[in-house]
C-alpha cells in the first residue's frame, strides 16, 4: 500500500536534482478525480514535509463545476474546516511541460487524530486494498486511459472539433483504429509524452490510434498496489492534458465529447496474486475463484454504475452494437462484453473491465471493481456461461443507461454502502444529485432550434 511518507532527506535530494524548480503544485483529487490544491514556493515544501500543509475538507463536497454542495454538510456546517495534508511517497517530480520549473506533489488529508478522512477517493480504495489483503490477497491492476486531442479553436457551433494535423496541415476526419501513420503524425507530442511520464514515475507502455480522429490510448503497466496503479493513471490525465496544451492542442478524458464518434473509457486490468505469489484466477480455461469475482462484479454492475459513470455526458458514451458493453457478461477474448478475459500465458489470466469511461475518478472505479471481487470471492457468486461472439444480440441490455436510474440505485445499494463506507455513499450521492439538478435545470442549444418557432 502506498501511505504517506517524506523526509527532509527526500525534499533535499529532489532540490539537488532540480535546483531551479520554482514551484510546486501540491494536490489532491476531489470526489470526481480532478485535482485541486495550491502552488506553492519551494521554500514552502519544508512545512508540507512536516505535516504543516492544509486545506479545506469541503474540497471533498465539490461538484464538477468547481462549486462546493452545502447539503454535504462538509462546509459551512463544519466552519469549512481546514486539515493536515501530508505528503505521499514517490510523488515528488517535475512538471516539464510547464513553462517555468515546476514541480508537483499528491498529498493525502487527514483529521487532528492522523486518520485519513472517508469521503477521500483515496482512502476509499484502500479501505478495498486491505479488505482484500484481509483474504489473503494482493491485486495486479494496470489502467488504459482513451482520451481526444482537440484543436484550440472551436467550430463554428462553439463546439471541440478534431485537430489540425501537424505533417499535413488537414483537419483529422478519419477512423484509422491502431493506425501507424497517426502515431507518426503527432510522434513530437507523444515523445514529451513518453518524457515526461519517465521523469514522473508513471509507468506508460504503449499508446495506439483509437476508433476516431484524434482519438488515442495511453496503456499502463500493471502494479501490485491498486491504489500506486490510480496514482499513476490521475496523474497520467494531467501529463497528457499539459503536454498537449504545451504542443497547442487540448486534451480531454470526457466521455463522449462529439455525437457521432466514439466515445472514451478507462479500462482496468485486475488479477488477484495469493501469499505465495502465485495467480489465483490462472486455470484452464478460468480458475473458480476467478469465476466467483466475474459473479460478484456482474450481480453488482449496476449498483456501482455511477462509479462507472459518473456524469451526464457519461450516458452518451452508451450505445447498442458498439464497443461499449450494454449488459452484465463476461467471455473470453471478446471486445463486446463488460468483462473480457484477455488472450495471454495462463500465469497472465486477468479480468479486462471494460464499463468504466475516461471521465470516471480512476480509484472509485477501481475500489467498485475490487468490491464486486471480494464481494464475489467471499460469498462464491456464481458466474453466467461466458459469451462467444456479438454480446449485443445475445444478452438483453440491462445496465442502467440513463444518470438519474444510476442516482437512484447507487441510493439504495447495500452493496456501496458495506464495501464503500456510508459517509463516503451520503457525500458522494448528494453532490451527485446536485449535479444531476444543474444539469437538468440547463436548456441545450438543440431545443432552442427545436421548439422556438415551431411552439
Amino acid at each position: 500500500m502506498t501511505d504517506p511518507a517524506f523526509t527532509d532527506d527526500m525534499l533535499e535530494q529532489f532540490l539537488s536534482r532540480y535546483p531551479d524548480t520554482l514551484y510546486c503544485d501540491v494536490m489532491i483529487a476531489d470526489i470526481n478525480g480532478v485535482l485541486r490544491g495550491k502552488r506553492i514556493n519551494t521554500a514552502s515544501l519544508a512545512k508540507v514535509a512536516h505535516g504543516q500543509f492544509v486545506m479545506p475538507m469541503s474540497l471533498f463536497a465539490t461538484q464538477i463545476t468547481g462549486d462546493c454542495v452545502e447539503q454535504t454538510g462538509l462546509s459551512l456546517d463544519t466552519g469549512d474546516t481546514d486539515y493536515p495534508c501530508l505528503p505521499i511517497d514517490n510523488t515528488l517530480c517535475p512538471s516539464p511541460w510547464q513553462r517555468k520549473a515546476m514541480a508537483q506533489l499528491l498529498v493525502a488529508m487527514q483529521d487532528e487524530s492522523g486518520t485519513p478522512l472517508p469521503y477521500d477517493p483515496r482512502t476509499v480504495l484502500q479501505g478495498l486494498q486491505q479488505r482484500l489483503a484481509a483474504m489473503g490477497f494482493e491485486a495486479m491492476v494496470a489502467l488504459e486511459l482513451e482520451f481526444y486531442l482537440c484543436d484550440r479553436e472551436r467550430d463554428p457551433m462553439g463546439r471541440p472539433q478534431p485537430p489540425l494535423s501537424p505533417v499535413t496541415g488537414i483537419r483529422e476526419n478519419n477512423t484509422q483504429v491502431y493506425g501507424l501513420i497517426e502515431l507518426d503524425d503527432y510522434q513530437s507530442l507523444m515523445d514529451d509524452i513518453a518524457t515526461a511520464a519517465s521523469m514522473q514515475g508513471i509507468p506508460a507502455t504503449a499508446t495506439v490510434a483509437e476508433y476516431a480522429p484524434g482519438q488515442f490510448e495511453v496503456n499502463l503497466k500493471h502494479v501490485p498496489d491498486p491504489v500506486l496503479a490510480c496514482d499513476h493513471a490521475l496523474l497520467l490525465k494531467r501529463l497528457i492534458k499539459g503536454v498537449a496544451s504545451a504542443h497547442g492542442y487540448e486534451a480531454s478524458f470526457m466521455a463522449k465529447p462529439y455525437r457521432q464518434l466514439a466515445g472514451s473509457g478507462l479500462h482496468v486490468h485486475i488479477s488477484l496474486f495469493d501469499d505465495k505469489g502465485q495467480n489465483v484466477f490462472a486455470g484452464d480455461p478460468a480458475s473458480a475463484t476467478m469465476k466467483h469475482a466475474i459473479g460478484g462484479l456482474l450481480q453488482n454492475m449496476n449498483d456501482s454504475m455511477l462509479l462507472y459513470a459518473p456524469h451526464g455526458n457519461s450516458f452518451h458514451r452508451f450505445e447498442s452494437d458498439g464497443y461499449v458493453p450494454m449488459a452484465p457478461a463476461w467471455g473470453y477474448n471478446n471486445r463486446t462484453v463488460a468483462l473480457r478475459i484477455p488472450a495471454s500465458r495462463p500465469g497472465d489470466t486477468r479480468i479486462e473491465h471494460r464499463l468504466g469511461g475516461a471521465d470516471a475518478n480512476p480509484y472509485l472505479a477501481t475500489a467498485a471493481i475490487l468490491a464486486g471481487i471480494v464481494d464475489g470471492v467471499e460469498n462464491q457468486l456464481e458466474a453466467p456461461r461466458a459469451i462467444e461472439g456479438n454480446a449485443h444480440k445475445q444478452v438483453t441490455a440491462s445496465l442502467h443507461t440513463n444518470w438519474h436510474q444510476a442516482i437512484e440505485q447507487f441510493d439504495a445499494s447495500a452493496f456501496c454502502q458495506n464495501y464503500l463506507g456510508a459517509d463516503f455513499c451520503k457525500v458522494y450521492s448528494t453532490v451527485k444529485h446536485a449535479e444531476h439538478k444543474l444539469y437538468n435545470s440547463m436548456i441545450p442549444d438543440f431545443e432552442y432550434d427545436w421548439y422556438f418557432r415551431t411552439s
